[in-house]
C-alpha cells in the first residue's frame, strides 16, 4: 500500500505543478485510506506536504517572473492567522469523520470551480479596475480557516480570488498562489504541533515524490492542454469527494448514526 501511496503523491506534486492547485485535496484521502492513518493525523501530515511542495513550486515560478512576493505576503498573512487558529482552537472540539466530511465537501466544491473555469479564457482588462482588497482578506481568511481544518491549500480559491479581486494575472496568479500556500499550509501546521502523531520518515519520502512530481508538472504545463486536464481532473475529484462523503456521511446528520457504525 505504501508503493501506491507514493504513487499518488507523484500524482498530487503533478496536479500541483499542471494547475497550481487542485491536488492537495487528495493528500488527507491518500494518508486515511491508501495508507491508514487516523482522520487527525493525516490532516496535519498533509500539510508539511503541501506546503513544502507549493515552495518548491513557487521557487520555479519566482524564477520565471510569475510570482508577486507583495500580494502573496498580504494574502498569505491573513490566511496563516485563520490557518493557526483553526488547527489550534476549532479543529481539535471537531470529530475526525466531521472533518473528512467538511473535507469532501470542499472537493466537491473545488471539482465544480476547476470544472467551469476549465473552458474560461481570462479577461482582458483585468487591471483597469482597483483590487477589492477587503474582499481579498475575507477569501484569505476563508482559505486559511479551511486548511487549519481539513488540511488543504486551498488553491483553488486562491487563484481566481487574485485573478478577480486582486487584479494578478492569470500565470502571476498561479505562482502566487503556490506561495501563500506555502505559508498557509506552514502556520497550520504550527496550530496542530502537539496535537497528533508524525510519521517522520515516511512523510519525508512522501514529500520527496510530491516534489519530484511537482518539477515534472513544471516542465509539462507548456505541452498539455489545461482546459483537458482540468476537465479529467474535476471528474476525478468528483469520484474521490464523493466516495469520502459517503464514508463520512453521519457525521453530517444531526440522528445518531445506526448502530454497526457507531
Amino acid at each position: 500500500m505504501q508503493l501506491i501511496g507514493l504513487a499518488l503523491a507523484a500524482l498530487i506534486g503533478l496536479s500541483l505543478g499542471l494547475l497550481g492547485g487542485g491536488g492537495s485535496t487528495l493528500t488527507v484521502p491518500v494518508f486515511v485510506y491508501v495508507l491508514g492513518f487516523a482522520p487527525k493525523d493525516a490532516i496535519a501530515m498533509s500539510l508539511p506536504v503541501v506546503g513544502v511542495t507549493s515552495l518548491v513550486g513557487a521557487a520555479s515560478h519566482w524564477r520565471a517572473g510569475n510570482v508577486q512576493v507583495r500580494t502573496a505576503l498580504l494574502f498569505g498573512l491573513v490566511a496563516m492567522a485563520g490557518s493557526f487558529l483553526a488547527a489550534r482552537f476549532l479543529a481539535p472540539l471537531m470529530p475526525g469523520a466531521l472533518q473528512l466530511a467538511l473535507l469532501a465537501l470542499v472537493m466537491l466544491a473545488a471539482a465544480v470551480s476547476m470544472y467551469r473555469s476549465a473552458g474560461r479564457r481570462p479577461a482582458g482588462g483585468a487591471e483597469e479596475r482597483p483590487a477589492s482588497l477587503p474582499l481579498l482578506a475575507c477569501v484569505a481568511l476563508l482559505v486559511g480557516t479551511m486548511t487549519g481544518v481539513v488540511g488543504i491549500g486551498g488553491g483553488f480559491l486562491i487563484v481566481p480570488a487574485l485573478v478577480l479581486l486582486g487584479r494578478v494575472p492569470m500565470k502571476e496568479a498561479v505562482g502566487t498562489s503556490l506561495l501563500v500556500i506555502a505559508m498557509n499550509t506552514a502556520s497550520g501546521f504550527a496550530g496542530y504541533a502537539g496535537q497528533v502523531t508524525m510519521a517522520w520518515g515516511f512523510l519525508a519520502l512522501f514529500t520527496l515524490v510530491a516534489i519530484a512530481g511537482i518539477l515534472a508538472g513544471s516542465r509539462l504545463v507548456r505541452h498539455v492542454s489545461q482546459a483537458q486536464l482540468k476537465r479529467a481532473f474535476a471528474v476525478f475529484l468528483v469520484v474521490i469527494g464523493a466516495f469520502v462523503l459517503y464514508q463520512n456521511r453521519y457525521a453530517l446528520m444531526p440522528a445518531d448514526p445506526p448502530a454497526e457504525s457507531r
